[in-house]
């Protein structure tokens, strides 16, 4: 694998500051909502917005493929909403030459580089499997035949907290396929007051388009040429393989608390996204503290707390928090453990 030059991280630095500047034309705040949406961006992984309504998720979303020049569609996902609706169908049509009838296929709006999926819990489970073959695959399957999609191609889910009436929970196979879950929160006085004023009056900020689809492939072929070294990756798995009740090494606190654990993916994105964070950053190597930074976003919506969890107000980020607190995270201490060996072991 070649090494990843000064020129490199020079690029993607760049890429970086100039999308956040124009994005910040737009958007007020939320800085680390969109260093998440930028790490998944470059490492090739899809991304859920969580949050109440009104925190401008549809807006950075959309701001963001705004500074990309590449193909967008927005989706409102509706109870209603059938696969066909998303992935486009074949229909009868005839030749006005030879007046032969063929099926040709119709593309639906998954066919572009950027799709934003808005309110995503709000469509029936066979919708959202529609959506999976495509995030995972990034294909589509209709009757016999699969049709490729566009190369990037990110899916960009929002989803509601509140007004569950109506919604449909996402099953945790489609969850997985998401590289984050991150939670948009209510911005601080001073960014309201910005918003209040920005958002009032009679000004209207332009974006400039910043990277090309075929730039974006080239900044993610960057991204995985960042070495890791052993260290990094038994330390992500010794936070991942934590999280799996039943299995040995496994702490207490994780037994009490969770029906269910983190899955191989978990690992991937967070080495993945430990690369790419690690470059935005200026440096050639990845550190535990990149692991730290992403493990929430990462592992919140792949770890299942139980109802004695629940019952306490123990949440998911509560788990990975301490599961960071008490996995040491120096190399010596890592592989020392002695209740981390037998992780090791297993």
């Amino acid at each position: 694998m070649p090494d990843v030059t000064q020129e490199s991280i020079d690029k993607l630095s760049r890429a970086y500051g100039e999308i956040r500047e124009q994005i910040g034309h737009v958007i007020v705040g939320q800085g680390e909502v969109i260093d998440q949406l930028l790490i998944a961006l470059f490492s090739r992984g899809h991304c859920l917005l969580e949050g109440v309504p009104g925190l401008a998720k549809t807006l950075l979303i959309s701001t963001l493929s705004r500074c990309l020049s590449m193909t967008f569609a927005r989706i409102q996902f509706t109870p209603d909403l059938m696969p066909a609706d998303i992935t486009g169908t074949d229909v009868l049509q005839q030749d006005q030459e030879t007046g032969q009838r063929a099926f040709h296929f119709l593309h639906g709006p998954l066919f572009h580089n950027v799709v934003l999926a808005d309110e995503i819990n709000r469509t029936p489970p066979k919708t959202q499997a529609a959506l999976l073959e495509a995030m995972q695959e990034r294909q589509v399957t209709i009757g016999q035949n699969r049709h490729a999609l566009p190369d990037p191609f990110f899916v960009l889910a929002t989803q509601n907290p509140i007004e569950q009436e109506g919604t449909y929970q996402l099953p945790e196979a489609q969850q997985d396929r998401f590289m984050f879950k991150v939670f948009v929160e209510y911005p601080s006085f001073s960014e309201e007051r910005q918003i209040a004023k920005q958002t009032t009056g009679l000004q209207e900020e332009e974006v400039k388009p910043v990277l090309t689809g075929k730039q974006i492939l080239e900044l993610q072929r960057i991204v995985r040429q960042v070495p890791v070294t052993d260290h990094i990756v038994d330390y992500a798995l010794a936070l991942v393989r934590q999280t799996r009740v039943g299995e040995e090494g496994v702490p207490e606190f994780a037994t009490e608390w969770l029906s269910w654990g983190a899955g191989p993916r978990a690992v991937q994105f967070l080495l993945l996204g430990g690369k790419a964070r690690a470059l935005l950053q200026g440096r050639t190597h990845v550190s535990t503290e990149d692991i730290k930074a992403l493990a929430a976003p990462v592992l919140r919506h792949r770890i299942v707390p139980n109802f004695s969890a629940e019952s306490e107000g123990i949440t998911a980020d509560a788990v990975v928090e301490r599961l960071i607190n008490e996995t040491p995270s120096k190399e010596g201490e890592l592989t020392n453990d002695p209740r981390l060996k037998k992780i090791f072991a297993a």
